[in-house]
Protein backbone atom coordinates (compact mmCIF):
# COMPACT_ATOMS: atom_id res chain seq x y z
CA UNK A 1 0.00 0.00 0.00
CA UNK A 2 2.73 2.29 0.45
CA UNK A 3 4.22 2.53 -2.61
CA UNK A 4 1.31 3.10 -4.36
CA UNK A 5 0.28 6.27 -2.17
CA UNK A 6 3.95 7.33 -2.42
CA UNK A 7 3.58 7.29 -6.06
CA UNK A 8 0.20 8.86 -6.19
CA UNK A 9 2.03 11.80 -4.06
CA UNK A 10 4.77 12.18 -6.28
CA UNK A 11 3.02 12.28 -9.77
CA UNK A 12 0.46 14.56 -7.62
CA UNK A 13 3.44 17.16 -6.95
CA UNK A 14 4.69 16.90 -10.75
CA UNK A 15 1.33 17.37 -12.32
CA UNK A 16 1.56 20.66 -9.84
CA UNK A 17 4.70 21.61 -10.98
CA UNK A 18 3.24 21.55 -14.58
CA UNK A 19 0.30 22.96 -13.55
CA UNK A 20 2.27 26.14 -11.73
CA UNK A 21 4.94 26.31 -14.28
CA UNK A 22 2.13 26.79 -17.32
CA UNK A 23 0.40 29.54 -15.00
CA UNK A 24 4.10 31.51 -14.34
CA UNK A 25 3.86 31.83 -18.17
CA UNK A 26 0.77 33.06 -18.79
CA UNK A 27 0.35 35.24 -15.65
CA UNK A 28 4.03 36.61 -16.66
CA UNK A 29 2.99 37.11 -20.19
CA UNK A 30 -0.02 39.51 -18.55
CA UNK A 31 2.22 41.67 -16.54
CA UNK A 32 2.75 39.36 -13.74
CA UNK A 33 5.45 40.10 -11.39
CA UNK A 34 7.32 37.31 -8.98
CA UNK A 35 8.21 37.95 -5.05
CA UNK A 36 10.33 35.92 -2.77
CA UNK A 37 12.51 33.85 -5.54
CA UNK A 38 14.88 33.47 -2.55
CA UNK A 39 13.19 31.39 -0.65
CA UNK A 40 11.95 29.36 -3.27
CA UNK A 41 14.06 27.07 -3.82
CA UNK A 42 14.81 26.46 0.10
CA UNK A 43 10.88 25.83 -0.06
CA UNK A 44 11.53 23.10 -3.32
CA UNK A 45 14.17 21.57 -1.01
CA UNK A 46 12.26 21.08 2.26
CA UNK A 47 9.14 18.89 0.36
CA UNK A 48 11.78 17.13 -1.63
CA UNK A 49 13.19 16.06 2.14
CA UNK A 50 9.52 15.39 3.26
CA UNK A 51 9.53 12.89 0.92
CA UNK A 52 12.55 11.56 1.18
CA UNK A 53 12.61 11.33 5.10
CA UNK A 54 9.07 9.99 4.69
CA UNK A 55 10.23 6.68 2.55
CA UNK A 56 13.51 6.43 4.31
CA UNK A 57 12.03 6.34 7.38
CA UNK A 58 8.88 3.54 6.61
CA UNK A 59 11.56 1.62 4.63
CA UNK A 60 14.39 1.25 7.07
CA UNK A 61 12.51 1.35 10.31
CA UNK A 62 9.71 -1.15 9.05
CA UNK A 63 6.66 1.02 9.45
CA UNK A 64 3.76 -0.27 8.83
CA UNK A 65 -0.07 1.24 8.26
CA UNK A 66 -1.75 2.93 11.08
CA UNK A 67 -4.20 1.19 13.08
CA UNK A 68 -6.32 4.54 12.32
CA UNK A 69 -5.81 4.31 8.61
CA UNK A 70 -9.33 4.67 7.93
CA UNK A 71 -9.70 8.02 9.74
CA UNK A 72 -6.05 9.45 8.39
CA UNK A 73 -6.95 8.31 4.63
CA UNK A 74 -10.35 10.23 5.36
CA UNK A 75 -8.68 13.29 6.38
CA UNK A 76 -6.24 12.59 3.56
CA UNK A 77 -8.75 12.59 0.99
CA UNK A 78 -10.56 15.53 2.76
CA UNK A 79 -7.23 17.53 2.07
CA UNK A 80 -7.13 16.48 -1.74
CA UNK A 81 -10.52 17.99 -2.24
CA UNK A 82 -9.45 20.99 -0.53
CA UNK A 83 -6.49 21.20 -3.04
CA UNK A 84 -8.36 21.12 -5.82
CA UNK A 85 -10.74 23.39 -4.81
CA UNK A 86 -8.01 25.77 -4.11
CA UNK A 87 -6.35 25.49 -6.97
CA UNK A 88 -9.39 25.42 -9.49
CA UNK A 89 -10.47 28.67 -7.73
CA UNK A 90 -7.68 30.55 -8.29
CA UNK A 91 -7.10 29.35 -12.02
CA UNK A 92 -3.95 30.70 -13.55
CA UNK A 93 -3.44 32.71 -10.63
CA UNK A 94 -2.52 29.38 -8.66
CA UNK A 95 1.02 29.08 -8.61
CA UNK A 96 4.16 27.51 -6.04
CA UNK A 97 5.72 30.16 -6.88
CA UNK A 98 4.70 34.35 -5.85
CA UNK A 99 3.39 35.43 -8.91
CA UNK A 100 1.29 38.64 -8.86
CA UNK A 101 -0.51 40.27 -11.40
CA UNK A 102 -0.14 43.90 -10.01
CA UNK A 103 -3.52 45.67 -9.83
CA UNK A 104 -5.97 42.56 -10.22
CA UNK A 105 -8.50 41.54 -8.24
CA UNK A 106 -8.16 39.31 -5.27
CA UNK A 107 -9.58 35.88 -5.66
CA UNK A 108 -12.17 35.54 -3.12
CA UNK A 109 -14.11 32.58 -4.47
CA UNK A 110 -14.06 28.81 -3.53
CA UNK A 111 -12.37 28.21 -0.04
CA UNK A 112 -10.78 31.66 -0.33
CA UNK A 113 -14.28 32.95 1.07
CA UNK A 114 -13.76 31.67 4.45
CA UNK A 115 -9.48 31.56 5.48
CA UNK A 116 -7.02 33.30 3.13
CA UNK A 117 -4.16 30.56 2.47
CA UNK A 118 -6.30 27.26 2.37
CA UNK A 119 -3.38 25.80 0.29
CA UNK A 120 -1.26 26.43 2.81
CA UNK A 121 -3.09 24.62 5.28
CA UNK A 122 -3.89 21.39 3.04
CA UNK A 123 0.18 20.95 3.19
CA UNK A 124 0.60 21.67 6.88
CA UNK A 125 -2.20 19.02 7.32
CA UNK A 126 -0.47 16.86 4.79
CA UNK A 127 2.57 16.74 6.32
CA UNK A 128 1.42 15.42 9.53
CA UNK A 129 -1.63 12.93 7.94
CA UNK A 130 0.85 11.22 5.27
CA UNK A 131 3.35 10.33 7.77
CA UNK A 132 0.97 9.65 10.38
CA UNK A 133 -1.25 7.08 8.17
CA UNK A 134 2.65 5.34 8.25
CA UNK A 135 3.02 5.40 11.60
CA UNK A 136 6.56 7.59 10.14
CA UNK A 137 6.02 9.71 13.37
CA UNK A 138 9.83 11.04 13.23
CA UNK A 139 8.95 12.88 9.93
CA UNK A 140 5.76 14.01 11.29
CA UNK A 141 7.56 16.17 13.66
CA UNK A 142 10.23 17.39 12.13
CA UNK A 143 8.54 18.45 8.84
CA UNK A 144 5.98 19.97 11.01
CA UNK A 145 7.98 22.13 12.54
CA UNK A 146 10.22 22.51 9.32
CA UNK A 147 6.96 23.36 7.49
CA UNK A 148 6.04 25.83 10.17
CA UNK A 149 9.48 27.81 9.66
CA UNK A 150 8.87 28.02 6.17
CA UNK A 151 5.67 29.56 6.12
CA UNK A 152 6.65 32.24 8.54
CA UNK A 153 8.58 33.37 5.98
CA UNK A 154 6.45 32.32 2.71
CA UNK A 155 3.17 33.98 4.39
CA UNK A 156 4.28 37.21 5.54
CA UNK A 157 6.36 37.63 2.05
CA UNK A 158 3.36 36.91 0.30
CA UNK A 159 0.61 38.77 1.89
CA UNK A 160 2.93 41.64 1.63
CA UNK A 161 3.21 41.94 -2.37
CA UNK A 162 -0.29 41.11 -2.72
CA UNK A 163 -0.84 44.15 -0.20
CA UNK A 164 1.27 46.27 -2.30
CA UNK A 165 0.29 45.28 -5.79
CA UNK A 166 -3.21 44.23 -5.76
CA UNK A 167 -6.05 46.85 -5.09
CA UNK A 168 -7.77 45.10 -2.45
CA UNK A 169 -6.25 43.05 0.05
CA UNK A 170 -5.86 44.99 2.75
CA UNK A 171 -9.72 45.08 2.85
CA UNK A 172 -9.52 41.22 2.65
CA UNK A 173 -6.83 40.52 5.18
CA UNK A 174 -9.21 42.20 7.16
CA UNK A 175 -12.36 40.07 6.72
CA UNK A 176 -10.64 36.77 6.70
CA UNK A 177 -8.34 34.33 9.06
CA UNK A 178 -5.27 33.01 7.62
CA UNK A 179 -5.52 29.16 8.74
CA UNK A 180 -9.40 29.17 10.32
CA UNK A 181 -12.83 29.71 8.64
CA UNK A 182 -14.19 32.53 9.31
CA UNK A 183 -18.24 32.09 8.09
Amino acid sequence: MFFLFYLFVICQRLVELKIAKRNEHLMKKKGAVEFGQGHYGYMVLLHIAFLLALLIEVLFLSKEVSPFWPLLISLFIGTQVMRVWAIASLGMFWNTKIIILPHADVVKKGPYRFLRHPNYLVVSLEIIIIPLLFQAYITAFIFTILNAWMLSVRIPMEEKALNNTTSDYSNYIQEKSRFTPKI
